[in-house]
């Protein structure tokens, strides 16, 4: 908006963007992706000011992205496009200096979906669970069939790092895809119009499953071929609305289009059979659990959509190594390995414990709540599924959650959870501090052990599992 007014122009190479919060984990890679399309970008982060993670900093400036400090320095022409997500307050100086220009602004999800929208083939994940992996997965498959997409993600996508790319969270391609998971917490889904559209699940997290329907619903309507999960109710039932010429479906020892059969589980990969009609096609993924074969499923159906011949999806699939921070392994010390994950929903949480419950260990749980406001709705969801997913001699430590500054009401906190969870006769503890938090885990941790560290919307959580395992060595 620039002052009330919508501002929507055709992103392009003479464009002057400067992201507010250019470190955040949806703002960082539709930064890369303009700057690597020619635009003149810049921005400004609290984490930057505070002196937290230089590295991801680092790797914007050598990207081009000009850097300033969270103080109104940064905006200094009516001709900038001023970027600010949703978490931004209207307080912040680079706003306050926005406004006294007239500098035109835009959300993140305003930019992201034109960019999105004015390419050919824009293919559109979404979900509750599973969009980033799923991104990369469709990501990585077109890639390495030679068909040069651009990829928005908001993980790392490790296929894509290397030491001059640490941060690989985007891709910018020639070709005419433009793969990007799209958000429905905030209601943004609605701004997307995908070619393609991919729901993999409909449960709690930011709304209620009304709201949900609704916004999914919507938006796989728009597809010219939607990419389903029949083995998930909610989205069976939202199919069920759907032209069955439209529709691709896909489910884990079920009926559908696209159907995986006989999973065999490994540490850190699994292999299926992949069944479509008549054939049958071994699988072998390089990440781990029942979640990932399903993710696997709607990515090889998104790319079968967009052209690429299943036998050639299947042999780049499994190349896939993984998004930092999704059931990722830091390391082994004493015996005890260390996983960091970004499980911050009940459905989520619950797909990492299932997998790691498939093979022996005791587990060491280190979740921190992404908010106040989402751990309010999710209270009743996370309560029963750690109750039935810990095993007895599992430990879960909860901290006080994520808080980035600015008015959030608490009538929800960790230690209500973890009160409610102990209740039902699981080993829970409400430690405050998250530093705390770690540090009784790792005295509590023995040779077997594993320890997962769980959260969102903080990008020190990795650098806190990597400080335990160093603790443990």
């Amino acid at each position: 908006m620039t002052n009330g007014k919508p501002y929507f122009p055709a992103p392009d190479a003479s464009s002057h963007y400067f992201f507010v919060g250019i470190g955040g984990s949806g703002m960082m890679p539709l930064a890369m992706i303009l700057a690597g399309r020619g635009a003149t970008v810049a921005g400004s982060d609290r984490t930057l000011d505070a002196g937290r993670l230089p590295a991801k900093f680092d790797d914007l400036a050598a990207k081009g992205v000009t850097l300033f400090p969270q103080d109104g320095s940064g905006v200094t022409s009516a001709d900038q496009i001023v970027v600010a997500s949703a978490a931004i307050e209207s307080t912040v100086p680079d706003i306050v200096a926005a406004d006294a220009l007239g500098a035109p602004r835009m959300s993140r999800a305003e930019l992201l979906s034109q960019l999105f929208n004015a390419s050919v083939l824009p293919i559109g994940v979404a979900g509750t669970s599973g969009k980033s992996t799923v991104t990369g997965m469709i990501g990585w498959i077109l890639h390495a069939c030679g068909r040069a997409p651009t990829v928005m993600n908001g993980a790392v996508m490790k296929n894509f790092a290397a030491p001059d790319a640490p941060f690989a969270s985007a891709l910018v391609g020639e070709g005419e895809a433009f793969v990007s998971e799209v958000d429905e917490s905030d209601g943004s889904i609605a701004l997307y119009h995908p070619k393609i559209a991919v729901l993999n699940n409909v449960s709690l997290d930011h709304k209620s499953l009304e709201e949900l329907r609704s916004l999914f619903g919507t938006f796989a309507a728009k597809a010219v071929t939607t990419v389903v999960n029949v083995g998930d109710a909610e989205s069976a039932a939202l199919a069920m609305s759907l032209p069955r010429d439209r529709l691709v479906t896909f489910a884990i020892d079920a009926s559908a289009d696209l159907r995986a059969e006989n999973l065999a589980p490994e540490p850190f990969a699994i292999s299926f059979d992949l069944v479509k009609g008549g054939e049958r096609h071994k699988v072998r993924l390089s990440v781990p659990g029942r979640h990932n074969v399903a993710n696997a499923l709607a990515a090889l159906g998104a790319a079968r959509a967009a052209g690429v011949p299943l036998a050639e999806a299947i042999q780049a699939i499994e190349g896939f190594v993984g998004l930092k921070r999704r059931f990722e392994r830091v390391g082994t010390a004493g015996g005890v390995a260390v996983i960091d994950d970004f499980g911050h929903n009940p459905d989520k949480i619950a797909a990492t414990l299932e997998t790691l419950h498939a093979f022996p260990g005791r587990l060491l749980v280190l979740f921190q709540p992404h908010g106040y406001g989402p751990l309010k709705v999710m209270r009743h969801d996370l309560v029963a599924m750690f109750a039935e997913r810990l095993a007895a001699d599992d430990v879960l430590v909860l901290p006080d959650p994520v808080y980035q500054g600015g008015t959030v009401s608490r009538d929800v906190t960790s230690a209500d959870i973890v009160a409610e969870i102990a209740a039902t006769g699981a080993q829970a503890v409400h430690i405050a501090d998250r530093a705390g938090a770690a540090a009784h885990l790792v005295a509590l941790a023995r040779p077997g052990d594993r320890i997962v560290v769980m959260g969102a919307r903080d990008d020190t959580l990795s650098q806190l599992a990597a400080e335990m395992l160093a603790k443990l060595a």
